[in-house]
């Protein structure tokens, strides 16, 4: 019983998914059968195939698509004509019928193929790109990374240093109020020590105590 993978799905993956989709239209079958059969061989649920088909492998793949939607019309339609007509006259039928048709039916097979290849090559052009957006964005991330590190351990240490100038101007901040208190004191105690007294001129003078 398959598991439920949650990593991501990898080129190659993607390429057996649209393998077995198409190879299921051409011969008739439906894609829940698909989804199934890719499950099993990748060890996904089937739910998870569906959704990877529908959200990006199914764009990938739009000529691929008609290309074996027109395979299963052509099939069906000569299995309807086999099963009506009698055994001489689908031989004769053949016989007529495949010198005309083969050359134009081998154009646009070919055509068709080529279409397909175009796409194949474009998907994988795809994958390659957004893997190197996805390394890109893995660098990117990194260096942004390594910059929160130094900012975070420079804040830290504006912080410290920060804390310091606080405590350092709350220290010189309470010697300045104890010298300006100190200043008080003694001019009023130098106040106190004066005092006055007559000259022999009858003029007052300042005399220390």
């Amino acid at each position: 019983m398959p598991t439920n993978r949650q990593d991501a799905w990898s080129q190659d993956e993607d390429l057996l998914l649209a393998e077995v989709v198409l190879r299921q239209i051409r011969e008739g079958g439906t894609q829940l059968q698909a989804f199934e059969e890719v499950g099993k061989q990748l060890s996904r649920t089937a739910a998870a195939c569906g959704f990877r088909w529908n959200s990006y492998v199914r764009k990938q793949y739009k000529s691929g698509i008609e290309l074996a939607k027109k395979q299963r019309k052509e099939l069906k339609k000569n299995t309807q004509v086999e099963a009506l007509e009698p055994v001489e006259e689908k031989q004769e039928h053949v016989q007529l019928a495949e010198p005309v048709a083969e050359k134009s039916d081998l154009i646009i097979e070919f055509e068709q193929l080529v279409g397909f290849l175009k796409e194949l090559y474009n998907a994988a052009e795809s994958s390659n790109q957004q893997k190197e957006e996805l390394n890109q964005y893995e660098g990117k991330i990194q260096d942004l990374e390594k910059q929160i590190y130094y900012l975070a351990t420079e804040n830290e240490k504006l912080s410290k240093e920060l804390k310091t100038i606080e405590q350092d101007y709350k220290a010189l901040i309470e010697i300045m109020e104890r010298a300006r208190k100190m200043v008080v004191l003694q001019e009023e105690d130098r106040q106190q020590k004066v005092k006055f007294q007559m000259d022999k001129n009858g003029n007052l003078e300042r005399v220390e105590k």
